[in-house]
């Protein structure tokens, strides 16, 4: 099974730039489907963006214009670029990768990491 390690959280200001990064153990080209999600205290984690093989992206709506998720296929590394960041934003992050093989479906989740927006 994939094993995710995220990286890149930490504190950032109202309308300033986080990235986070997802390292995968094996060659994202295998995996049907990469994405971040968030989960705020006392909420439910939600979808934040999402990445197909094929490379087509999607975003909820609150971070659309604002969030970007890209991959470096050489380096198995999915990340999530954060700009404009409003105190909302404050969650933690986990990576997410999703294979479809043989008929069944594989989920595997990051430890996640600590994204705080705050002046």
């Amino acid at each position: 099974q994939v094993q995710l390690v995220e990286s890149g959280g930490g504190f950032g200001q109202p309308g300033g730039s986080l990235r986070l990064s997802c390292a995968a153990s094996e060659n994202i080209f295998s995996i049907d489907v990469m994405g971040w999600y968030r989960q705020a205290p006392g909420k439910q984690r939600e979808l934040v963006a999402t990445m197909t093989s094929s490379g087509r992206t999607d975003y909820t709506d609150s971070v659309k214009g604002r969030f970007a998720i890209s991959r470096d296929n050489a380096k198995n590394t999915v990340y999530l670029q954060m700009n404009r960041l409003k105190p909302e934003d404050t969650a933690i992050y986990y990576c997410n990768a999703v294979k479809i093989q043989f008929g069944a479906t594989y989920n595997t989740w990051g430890q996640g990491t600590q994204v705080t927006v705050s002046s």
